[in-house]
């Protein structure tokens, strides 16, 4: 196993930044997953891992040996790509064994390790074919092999399951996972993919535009996203936004003039302008009956979706979409949607950065006692 440490890192190719600055540190045993949209710089920071590909500036260190000048074969990483990249001529063992071979590790020592590999992932049976002869995930088991059987210290996943259907993906999933809890190698998986992100990753970096936007366990990433493009790139449906400003006494006024949440209020300027997120499954339909607490929605398609339902709509002219029990029976006409205070959260409109409510001490004196109490107790995750 081994630690990563990333410090300032940069990556130009020509006048083109792809990754900017950046500062990261992968502890050993760990499962890290990077996510981000497509030309964020991922896949081009884990390739200066591997050292296929230059760093323009900054340093690299593997278990505390800085290997900007090392070559990629002397960095006891592993890399499986997306494209599986087998050998077409070759059978299952000789394809997992080639790295072997050219390490020049003799007959009986090379056999032995690629039955070993092969029976942690269910290739005993296949060693004898050729890639052409296997499905999509036996190839794909095949390319981890290959890594495995050289024992590396880092396991380095560039998008390894985008080409495999939604079944084989769940099922390499798992059998990633397992592998990971049972070699506890250190691990740097890249991907786009929201739900490989969030059931992979011990740590969960997300990236754009070349910077590391917030780092975090899975479920601090989502139920506290730093910011508004990793509030909306997490989560399905993604997060629902309502414009709004800042009144006077702080509070956030939203579409037609209605403070929803009077209880929330935020240490910004009379009319600075934010944006209230709210995610589709904090969400609940009740009827439209103009309490403070209920915004205004108007449904217009339903998705079911087997498990849940997905109905979408509007409020105003703010597309809007909500996440309700596959159960739930959705009346026609105008509804009501009403948010828990502690499931509301505030984005800066001029950077997209997050806004925490100022803490309440004492609720005023006109409160009811229900109220109080849930002024006081408020808590947001």
């Amino acid at each position: 196993m081994a630690s990563i440490d990333i410090t300032n890192v940069h990556k130009v190719y020509g006048r083109t930044p792809a990754v900017r600055g950046l500062d990261l540190s992968v502890e050993d045993g760990s499962f890290l997953v990077i996510l981000g949209p497509s030309g964020c710089g991922k896949s081009t920071l884990l390739r200066m891992i591997a050292g296929l590909e230059d760093i323009t500036a900054g340093e690299i260190a593997i278990d505390g040996r800085v290997v900007n000048d090392i070559e990629p074969g002397r960095r006891g990483c592993a890399m499986v790509f997306q494209n599986y990249a087998l050998y077409p001529h070759m059978t299952v063992a000789e394809n997992v064994g080639y790295a072997l071979k050219v390490a020049g590790i003799r007959q009986p020592e090379r056999a032995r390790r690629v039955a070993r590999v092969a029976e942690t992932l269910g290739l005993g049976d296949l060693l004898e074919r050729k890639p052409a002869q296997l499905s999509g995930g036996q190839r794909q088991r095949v390319a981890m092999g290959r890594a495995m059987v050289r024992e590396p210290g880092i396991f380095l996943f560039d998008e390894p399951l985008s080409n495999l259907d939604a079944k084989l993906r769940i099922q390499m999933r798992l059998e990633i996972k397992r592998l990971h809890r049972e070699l506890k190698t250190t691990s740097v998986f890249v991907t786009h993919d929201q739900v490989e992100a969030m059931t992979l990753a011990d740590r969960l970096v997300v990236m754009n535009q070349g910077l590391i936007e917030q780092v975090g366990t899975p479920a601090e990433v989502f139920r506290h996203p730093v910011s508004r493009f990793v509030a909306n790139f997490l989560g399905s449906p993604p997060m629902n936004f309502l414009p709004a400003a800042i009144d006077r006494r702080g509070r956030a006024v939203v579409e037609g003039g209605h403070v929803p949440w009077p209880e929330l209020c935020f240490d910004l300027p009379s009319g600075a302008a934010i944006e209230i997120g709210l995610r589709p499954g904090d969400l609940s339909l009740v009827a439209q009956a103009g309490a403070d607490d209920v915004l205004p929605f108007d449904p217009e398609i339903l998705e079911d979706l087997g498990n849940e339902l997905h109905l979408h709509g509007s409020i105003g002219e703010i597309s809007f979409a909500v996440a309700l029990p596959a159960a739930t029976l959705v009346p026609a006409g105008r509804l009501g949607l009403r948010a828990a205070p502690g499931a509301v959260h505030a984005f800066r409109r001029e950077d997209g950065r997050r806004v925490e409510p100022r803490a309440r001490s004492n609720p005023p004196a006109h409160e009811s006692g229900e109220a109080a109490w849930r002024s006081l107790s408020l808590s947001f995750t």
